[in-house]
């Protein structure tokens, strides 16, 4: 059993702001955000590390993330979408989707968000991944 905060959200135990959600893969907003939109793209299978996910797993949780990077893309109006594979602090594989301005310095201190502001970004990503 996943009993870490991911396997919680999974079994929405706890809320998140969520994004996107199939059988496999779950996307929801990082409450501890790098910048606003900061996505985390989790499979529904707890693994440990990246390379103890099943190939084609592995390979349809990218194609997932390229269509979620367009569309934070395009309802954050940001410049790109940065990837970073991470797993430390959560022992469950994750990739957090950083929409990110060139020459912005998203190594200071993290944002946070306004009453409401979360669920409208997240609307507007549900809404531009939808046109995708």
């Amino acid at each position: 059993m996943n009993d870490t905060i991911f396997g919680k959200i999974i079994r929405k135990e706890i809320p998140a702001t969520i994004v996107y959600e199939d059988e496999q893969f779950l996307a929801f907003l990082d409450i501890n955000p790098a910048a606003k939109g900061d996505t985390l793209l989790i499979p529904k299978t707890q693994y440990r590390w990246m390379q103890d996910v099943p190939d084609q797993e592995i390979a349809a949780i990218f194609i997932k993330a390229k269509a979620l990077m367009a569309s934070l893309k395009n309802a954050l109006d940001t410049d790109y979408v940065q990837l970073q594979i991470v797993g430390e602090e959560v022992p469950h594989f994750h990739i957090h989707l950083i929409p990110r301005m060139l020459g912005d310095n998203i190594h200071g201190p993290h944002v946070t968000y306004a009453e409401g502001e979360a669920t409208n970004i997240a609307e507007r990503i549900i809404t531009n991944l939808h046109r995708e």
